[in-house]
């Protein structure tokens, strides 16, 4: 926009004419206003110079009233482009052979951060169905632990009771995998294609299904999904271990018999179900190198994030 002739600029670089410096407070808050606010509602700028009679009072009521609609709109613009999508991510405890797997729940809180959302965890309030020495790979027979306190190592305090999840108040739903997604979540890890699934994890999925918006899901949390949502296309990668890759290629079949559709995928893609607006990738199902499941954490979290609409 060019200057018109004989302007100045003020603290902020927007040209104002001679006659239409406003001084003070008025000023500053036109200076804070996109450029065409100023020229448009020139009336006002006129009122408040020294050099230009005052116009009629119903022009400078109608200019007020517009300068404020617009200052207002421009203030609502920038808070919604500050917001960003809301977020939950639900966690099932913490350790890999117990709980959520961390290293994919970090992952998915980095790409979210990146990706400008909002983020709230939840975990459910209820004992692990048991705990797991990690330096050993065995069953610590004399410990019980809880699975929302253990979650909470990992959300450095932030987090709620999954009983408090809504869609009201969330874009999306994020579920990272480890085993706890298999034995806190859900009985999958014992009970195969007859597994039950947590009363409140049953309860999110459904509803964010039936309001339409977004479920991420990697690792072995696909499962949920696959008993949950009849006819849901989830991936956990190959179907077949390829001489150790994918040590837990069984899965896929137990996925179709819990009356999923199971879609065949690389570690560093993700598979959208654009119907169910499911979103999953393979992550630790495949013996890989780190980065390979950032990054494909980083395109199931990408897709979420685009199938909210936002």
């Amino acid at each position: 926009m060019q200057d018109r002739p004989g302007a100045t600029r003020g603290v902020f670089g927007v040209p104002f004419g001679r006659s239409q410096r406003g001084e003070g407070v008025a000023g500053w808050a036109g200076a804070m206003l996109v450029e065409d606010a100023l020229w448009y509602h020139v009336g006002i700028w006129n009122c408040l110079s020294f050099s230009t009679p005052p116009p009629p009072p119903a022009m400078v009521e109608s200019g007020l009233s517009a300068l404020g609609r617009r200052q207002k709109y421009v203030l609502q613009s920038t808070r919604a482009l500050r917001e960003g999508e809301r977020v939950s991510v639900v966690l099932s405890g913490c350790g890999v052979y117990d709980g959520t797997e961390i290293h994919e729940a970090s992952a998915i809180l980095v790409h979210l951060s990146r990706g400008g959302a909002e983020v709230q965890m939840y975990a459910p309030d209820v004992p692990q169905m048991h705990v797991i020495d990690h330096s050993k790979g065995q069953p610590a027979e004399a410990e019980s632990r809880n699975v929302l306190v253990e979650s909470a190592r990992i959300a450095r305090g932030k987090i709620a009771s999954l009983a408090k999840l809504t869609t009201a108040d969330h874009d999306a739903v994020i579920f990272p995998g480890g085993f706890g997604a298999a034995k806190n979540l859900s009985t999958f890890a014992v009970d195969g294609k007859d597994c039950k699934v947590n009363r409140e994890v049953e309860r999110v999925l459904k509803d964010f299904h039936k309001a339409g918006k977004p479920i991420g899901l990697c690792c072995i949390s696909p499962v949920l999904a696959a008993k949950v949502l009849s006819g849901a296309e989830v991936t956990v990668g190959h179907e077949e271990e390829e001489g150790g890759k994918w040590p837990y290629a069984g899965t896929a079949g137990a996925i179709k018999e819990l009356g999923g559709k199971h879609c065949v995928k690389e570690v560093t893609e993700a598979h959208v179900d654009t119907k169910n607006k499911v979103v999953t990738t393979p992550a630790f199902m495949c013996e890989t190198e780190l980065h390979n499941i950032f990054d494909g954490i980083g395109a199931m979290v990408k897709n979420v994030l685009k199938l909210t609409g936002k």
